[in-house]
């Protein structure tokens, strides 16, 4: 669950069912009531009709905390936050980071940093197209060491340059809960 959107599609579905939540936040859910077996089957079909899924083993949601903190540290935080990032994750989650790591790459076929890069990218697109700051603005906001840094990995990522981007009619974007996904799946492709 990684958009507004998705919150609101859950709460509708809880309220279906009659259960009352306290917390419905990007991949996480606190209900109030205990929730039955039969209510969590029937939740987790609701769930999958409209594109999402019933996380309840510990492992997937370790991986699903991990991509809330990216995704709200890329695409929803006003800076990059300027500290090392896996000290940072490891922080939040209280695990070691290299645990973190391996389960995240095992799980998902990608290590933690390519997923990060490629939400990075993502969001330089979407501020490149808001043509609101220029690029020495957007890898300071983004936490690059320079323009050079920004658009050598930008360019890493999708084969143009940033500016050639901008100069795009068509400027293609993904939505958020589908980013690093289809990295994945092309690993998976050349593998």
């Amino acid at each position: 669950m990684v958009s507004t959107r998705c919150k609101l599609m859950v709460k509708v579905e809880l309220k279906k069912l009659g259960l009352h939540f306290i917390l419905v936040d990007l991949g996480e859910v606190e209900i109030m009531e205990t929730i039955t077996e039969s209510q969590k089957n029937q939740l987790k079909t609701a769930l999958q009709e409209i594109g999402l899924e019933l996380i309840d083993d510990k492992k997937s949601i370790l991986i699903e905390k991990i991509k809330k903190i990216i995704i709200e540290m890329v695409h929803y935080a006003d800076e990059m936050p300027n500290v090392n990032f896996s000290a940072y994750v490891s922080e939040k989650l209280n695990y070691d980071y290299n645990y973190l790591a391996n389960l995240f790459s095992e799980v998902q076929g990608i290590t933690i940093e390519k997923f990060i890069i490629t939400h990075k990218v993502e969001r330089i697109k979407e501020l490149i197209m808001y043509d609101e700051l220029n690029l020495t603005q957007i890898s300071y906001k983004m936490n690059y060491s320079s323009v050079a840094h920004l658009s050598n990995q930008f360019k890493k990522v999708t084969g143009l340059t940033p500016s050639h981007f901008k100069q795009l009619k068509d400027k293609r974007r993904s939505p958020i809960e589908e980013i690093g996904n289809h990295v994945k799946e092309e690993n998976e492709n050349d593998g």
